[in-house]
């Protein structure tokens, strides 16, 4: 089994406590009592991928498994060197979202929640934890991959160290993973979103893909994103945006204009779609939607009069 160290130090041992008693578990307590309807009673992935966990190469090795669920041909190897520490002998968890992004998924780290874990399992998409196999002041972290669950049982299923199939109590599981603040991301195609999310933390997340440069898969997440909130106006913008970078202009064009139709006092949204319709040639066009995003000012005051500048400029030519 191997271990993960989300903080300065990381303890080179494993040692496993299956510590007694109901501290941490009131998630799972008020879960079993009272199972959401919505819930499915039992799920088990098990078409995601094993890859057995070398020492302190848990991080590599679970992100290897959710990437590969996500449909991205990566491995344990081949991951190592993008979020692998040696100096600390594990992975912290910003290099697993950094990563992940870097291969064209949107990492989403989700809410604290235990019954959001279980339906995004549910729902097909494993999850990736952190866990503190040790007590709080004696950490030993260790990332696993959560592939099923059992509510009859109380039992979920972890891809796990060198266990393929590892059933933990879901009391046992939920102390671990509480000793993480309940540390947990999915690894998601761009078309897809969990079932659990809000809009403002799911755009967030395709927002840091976006700035990866992974345009393609951004504009695919930004466009699923307003089928399921069509106002959201980050979404919007975000489309415009990929859509700009990849030179579809006529796309960029229509989210953008569809955001100042929505959000009529956006400075982004006039600022942008001035640019866009400018380097279409539509200069008189732009130089209205230019002027009304100055007029606004703001934080974008700057960037909006310098647009207004550069289309005035070239105007004159």
């Amino acid at each position: 089994m191997t271990v993960a160290r989300p903080v300065a130090r990381l303890l080179a041992g494993v040692l496993f406590l299956l510590i007694g008693g109901c501290t941490g578990t009131l998630q799972t307590r008020a879960l079993l009592d009272k199972p959401a309807d919505q819930l499915a009673r039992r799920a088990e992935l098990t078409g995601v991928p094993f890859f057995a966990q070398e020492d302190y190469q848990c991080g590599p090795a679970a992100l290897a498994m959710a990437l590969r669920a996500a449909g991205v041909a990566a491995d344990p190897d081949g991951l190592r060197p993008e979020v692998y520490l040696p100096e600390r002998q594990g992975s912290l968890q910003v290099e697993m979202l950094a990563t992940a992004r870097r291969h064209g998924v949107v990492a989403y780290q989700m809410a604290p929640v235990l019954e959001d874990l279980l339906a995004e399992v549910a729902d097909g998409t494993p999850a990736v934890v952190l866990q503190n196999l040790s007590f709080n002041w004696y950490p030993v972290w260790h990332y696993a991959v959560v592939i099923g669950y059992d509510l009859d049982r109380g039992e979920v299923i972890l891809r796990s160290g060198r266990e393929q199939r590892q059933a933990l109590p879901m009391t046992t599981f939920e102390r671990t993973w509480a000793r993480s603040g309940y540390w947990a991301m999915l690894a998601l195609p761009p078309g897809k979103i969990p079932r659990s999310a809000e809009d403002v933390s799911f755009v967030a997340a395709v927002s840091a893909l976006e700035r990866t440069g992974q345009w393609e898969s951004a504009r695919s997440a930004y466009l699923a994103a307003l089928k399921r909130w069509p106002g959201n106006l980050a979404a919007q913008i975000g489309t415009g945006n990929t859509a700009y970078r990849l030179r579809d202009l006529a796309q960029a064009e229509a989210a953008f204009r569809q955001a100042v139709e929505t959000h009529p006092d956006s400075v982004a949204a006039l600022n942008n779609l001035a640019q866009t319709l400018s380097d279409l040639g539509r200069d008189e066009e732009a130089l209205a939607y230019a002027q009304r995003a100055a007029d606004l000012g703001g934080p974008l005051k700057d960037i909006a009069q310098a647009t207004l500048a550069d289309i005035r400029q070239k105007m004159k030519r």
